[in-house]
């Protein structure tokens, strides 16, 4: 069972997936966990996808077991409850519930945003209480950044914060929040009052966590959307919110960098959920070319599906090099935006190939709910969209590629 795997895991693991020792093999303890998952994801996950996705229900019951079998919130260390697995482990579970369906995952790991700028940026205090509470029980957190009229760009942040005493009150709006309808505590960014326009963002912003119950707080309606539907995603209102002091996180004026940071730990899971949907896709796509015939034979062997099961096969394979590569870097402390973001890139970009050719593969029925690559492609979407736009994360790159040239001559990082 993963549980026994997860508890193995308690002693130091030698870690093979590693950039640096160029190893690409997974350890056992990794391979059991993969596997183990992905039976959850194969035997929990998929038989309830369509289920989940037609009545956009929040799927308590997958969630509850997920976490007993210590799959939610996996890299939450063992000092405050949790399994303590690295980065590289946590995207191999990221990769296989993704493979059951991505809406059902994100409802199980939604919470990894809000618990990274935690782990970055909290007291020892502050991670016992907020990581504990995820530990103890399947509960949600969630991450409030993205406004109305910020999204991409995150200096344009309206929300405020104003201390009073050893206070903060908060006003604002944060929209498109995973998991805001169930939050028991939010991570929220919001502009110190006294910052004007020429304020440098690393000074104009203070990160919070905040109590699901705080007085002030209002959950708006759960969004209808195109995929990922039982994932609830809600507008959040902060009408005179009061927040202690003592749940600043990081230093008062440095929250622009917590919540940046937060991003370089978690784009390689969201990269992991988009190889499940290629490895979905693929296998999908193999099974029915196998079984269905045209022109008198199996259209597995007509070249133009071929071409496309082996573009599916390519794109899956090299983007799980660079999301493992850029797992590695964090559990390396190795704090590396240009791999964090060409692996968040290429396998958001490539999973909507990898859909998109899936649907063409299986033709008309490709178009007909009943089957299961429809909801892959609606699915799909939004890997290019959220923590970080495809655009973004290009420019993210280029700017690297530009910085190593100009310091040494070179545009390799």
């Amino acid at each position: 069972m993963l549980s026994r795997s997860i508890n193995r895991l308690s002693a130091p693991v030698t870690r093979a997936v590693q950039a640096r020792n160029l190893s690409f093999d997974l350890s056992d303890t990794q391979r059991e966990i993969q596997a183990s998952t992905l039976k959850f994801a194969k035997e929990e996950l998929a038989p309830v996808a369509a289920k989940y996705d037609e009545s956009g229900e929040f799927p308590w019951d997958i969630v509850k077991k997920a976490h007993a079998l210590g799959i939610m919130n996996p890299q939450i260390p063992e000092a405050y409850g949790g399994p303590g697995l690295s980065t590289v482990e946590t995207a191999l579970i990221v990769e296989a519930l993704a493979y059951g369906c991505t809406g059902l995952q994100i409802a199980i790991m939604g919470p990894s945003l809000a618990i990274a700028p935690v782990y970055i940026a909290a007291n020892e205090e502050q991670k016992k209480k907020y990581l504990g509470m995820l530990a103890a029980e399947p509960s949600i957190a969630a991450y409030c950044v993205t406004e109305p009229g910020a999204g991409s760009d995150v200096n344009g942040v309206k929300t405020t914060c104003e201390k009073k005493g050893d206070e903060y009150i908060i006003n604002g709006s944060k929209c498109w929040i995973t998991g805001g309808g169930h939050a028991k505590w939010f991570f929220v960014l919001a502009r110190n009052s006294d910052a004007d326009k020429k304020t440098p963002a690393g000074k104009a912003f203070t990160a919070f966590v905040v109590d699901g119950d705080t007085p002030g707080i209002t959950r708006g309606k759960k969004e209808k959307m195109m995929g990922q539907r039982c994932s609830d995603t809600r507008t959040i209102t902060f009408e005179d919110v009061r927040v202690p002091a003592k749940n600043v996180l990081g230093a008062p004026g440095s929250g622009f960098k917590v919540a940046m940071g937060a991003f370089d730990m978690t784009r390689p899971g969201v990269a992991a959920g988009a190889l499940g949907i290629m490895w979905r896709a693929l296998d999908e796509s193999t099974k029915y070319a196998i079984e269905r015939k045209a022109f008198g034979t199996q259209i597995a062997n007509h070249q133009a599906v071929q071409f496309m099961l082996a573009d599916m096969a390519i794109n899956l394979e090299l983007s799980r090099l660079v999301t493992y590569r850029s797992a590695a870097d964090v559990d390396n402390k190795v704090r590396s935006s240009y791999f964090a973001s060409i692996a968040k890139c290429f396998a958001a970009d490539k999973a909507n190939e990898a859909a998109t050719n899936a649907v063409q593969i299986f033709g008309g029925n490709g178009f007909n709910c009943e089957y299961p690559v429809e909801k892959l492609m609606r699915d799909a979407k939004i890997y290019q969209i959220y923590e970080g736009t495809s655009q973004i994360q290009r420019m993210v790159i280029a700017r690297q590629l530009i910085t190593s040239f100009a310091q040494n001559g070179t545009a390799r990082v």
